[in-house]
């Protein structure tokens, strides 16, 4: 192929990885599936390590005070620093538990979650308000599907209120899917 050739296949496939992001950013449906996916390459064989998500959950609450929910797109898609070993985060209100960012289950976004219950009956976004209003930050095991599946498992969440930069009191979560009981020792679960 001649460099003139090479150079044009370059430009068709950036321009079609650029349509692509475009469509999916539009369609939340095929966003929340390309989060998912890519929140699944992401997993590794080991387990996550509980301090790895609270500095990922420092880390993008300190982006949302910076820049509020404007740095919700941040949170989701393919590349996504916020999707990572096989988990992710999203991001409600602390007042009504309304759900403002959930890269994966769409669907929630703009509804209260606050009276949601798992498979064994607990309302477990009322228990991480509760946590976040008591402690500013803590950790609340229940019943959640996988990403990308319907398998429903145990999971336990770390939880961290903040302020956005556009003044709204936020939950910020992210969930361990992989642990053992040396994982969780040492920590204070709700």
């Amino acid at each position: 192929m001649s460099r003139r050739t090479n150079v044009f296949a370059l430009a068709v496939v950036l321009t079609l990885a650029t349509v692509a992001g475009a469509l999916a950013a539009d369609d939340p449906a095929a966003l929340a599936e390309e989060s998912a996916a890519y929140c699944n390459s992401t997993a590794g064989d080991g387990m996550t390590q509980p301090s790895v998500l609270v500095d990922q959950v420092k880390k993008a609450c300190a982006l949302l005070e910076k820049e509020g929910t404007a740095a919700f797109a941040k949170f989701q898609g393919e590349g996504s620093e916020y999707l990572f070993e096989g988990t992710y985060m999203w991001i409600h209100t602390l007042d009504d538990g309304t759900m403002l960012m959930h890269p994966m289950k769409y669907k929630l976004n703009g509804k209260s979650v606050i009276g949601l219950k798992d498979k064994k009956g607990k309302r477990f976004f009322a228990t991480m308000n509760k946590v976040v209003k008591a402690d500013g930050e803590g950790w609340v095991e229940y019943y959640w599907p996988k990403p990308g599946s319907n398998e429903i498992v145990r999971k336990v969440s770390y939880v961290r209120g903040c302020k956005s930069a556009d003044g709204k009191d936020l939950v910020v979560g992210c969930g361990l899917y992989k642990y053992d009981d040396k994982t969780l020792a040492g920590l204070t679960i709700n």
